[in-house]
């Protein structure tokens, strides 16, 4: 499956819920909020100031 920057975050982790320990990792501690069900990578990567290319990478490897 391939994971894109348009994606919810909470459509990722139900459809890859090995994906919560690289945002974790990233700095997204936000992955169980309420807030994740509506927001996109894209999106959260802007609001916590991360590298979304670099997120991207390492969420498809």
């Amino acid at each position: 499956m391939e994971i894109k920057k348009d994606m919810l975050i909470g459509e990722l982790i139900r459809k890859k819920p090995e994906a919560i320990e690289i945002l974790l990792r990233f700095g997204m501690g936000c992955v169980g909020c309420p807030s994740s069900q509506m927001e996109s990578l894209e999106e959260a990567a802007m609001v916590h100031g991360l590298d979304l290319d670099r997120l991207m990478e390492t969420l498809n490897a």
